[in-house]
């Protein structure tokens, strides 16, 4: 579907990316993450044959982006974070004006626009003034754009950025419809509205994929140890002891919990290695209840800071501050 091979894009000394290599299926929505500066617009504007990159190829369909243009955009259907808009065109003006530049047949783009605006749900505001409709409602209207002609890749550049919940939930609902007959490259920076939609998520950083998985494949392969959260009724010293007696530990912490005569600890231990039947018994040996017990696991969030160093830049610049006071 597309293959993006040793992409590279220099801007004077800047490397905005770097060697660029993936594949993109065809049926399914990818996440296209990574921190800003990371390369993400950048690679979308090349996808797109927006920008022309400095070295390596872009093919849409085994079309070369540069040297079949026209041909590879016939498969693309593009959402920019600013979607393009004529504000002085009513909304079904604007899209026989969008379906006139794409070439669509004119005795096919009134059946299909009437249809596109039935799967954004802008039927009801095709006479109005784009410049008088709300922000999400713009939104849908530049989704339906990149729609016509039924392109085989959408891709779409933070196409929640700036909406309330609900205009965030009703888009999310459209992009799960539109993954069902498209492929869709979804770039953004709400991790968890990543994880509710894609079915792959490729993560770049300084301009270089760094992983490309499912969400829950990403935070297993992250994931080097449990951790284990616990409130524990009674002495420090015997829970110690009683918790270091087990098998696969590899690190046990202790804190005030806050409760009276409590404390909380919490234990790495080794990922294979379910200690929470033998820790019960450890402890209600030495006649220590547990108050509470949680198993703590990685989130995507977690994933993408580690794998972007955002994680130890995050601490470094903690330090700093620390130090600074």
């Amino acid at each position: 579907m597309i293959e993006v091979e040793n992409l590279v894009k220099r801007y004077g000394s800047h490397l905005a990316v770097d060697h660029l290599t993936f594949q993109v299926e065809p049926g399914k929505i990818y996440g296209f993450l990574g921190p800003n500066g990371a390369g993400k617009s950048t690679t979308m504007n090349i996808l797109t044959g927006y920008i022309a990159a400095t070295e390596g190829s872009v093919k849409i369909n085994g079309y070369d982006i540069l040297k079949d243009a026209e041909e590879a955009k016939k498969c693309i259907g593009y959402l920019p974070e600013i979607p393009p808009l004529y504000q002085d065109m009513t909304v079904r003006e604007y899209l026989v004006f969008a379906a006139a530049l794409k070439k669509i047949s004119k005795t096919k783009f009134k059946e299909q626009i009437d249809e596109i605006m039935d799967l954004t749900m802008i039927s009801g505001i095709q006479n109005r003034l784009i410049r008088n409709l709300s922000k999400g409602y713009k939104q849908r209207v530049g989704l339906a754009q990149a729609v016509l002609g039924y392109p085989d890749v959408i891709i779409l550049d933070e196409p929640t950025v700036g909406l309330d919940p609900k205009q965030i939930i009703e888009i999310r609902d459209l992009i799960k419809k539109l993954g069902e007959k498209h492929t869709v490259i979804l770039s953004s920076h709400i991790l968890s509205e990543v994880q509710a939609i894609c079915d792959e998520i490729m993560i770049i950083s300084k301009g270089r994929l760094v992983a490309c998985d499912t969400p829950e494949g990403l935070t297993g392969w992250m994931a080097k140890s449990a951790q284990l959260e616990l409130t524990i009724l009674g002495n420090e010293e015997k829970a110690e002891r009683a918790i270091k007696s087990l098998k696969g530990i590899q690190a046990v912490h202790f804190e005030n919990s806050g409760e009276k005569n409590c404390v909380k600890a919490t234990i790495q231990t080794d990922l294979k290695e379910d200690i929470r039947p033998s820790l019960f018994y450890a402890l209600a040996k030495e006649e220590l209840p547990i108050m509470s017990l949680n198993r703590a696991e990685k989130s995507l969030e977690d994933v993408f800071l580690e794998l972007t160093g955002e994680d130890s830049d995050r601490k470094e610049g903690d330090q700093n501050h620390d130090s600074d006071l």
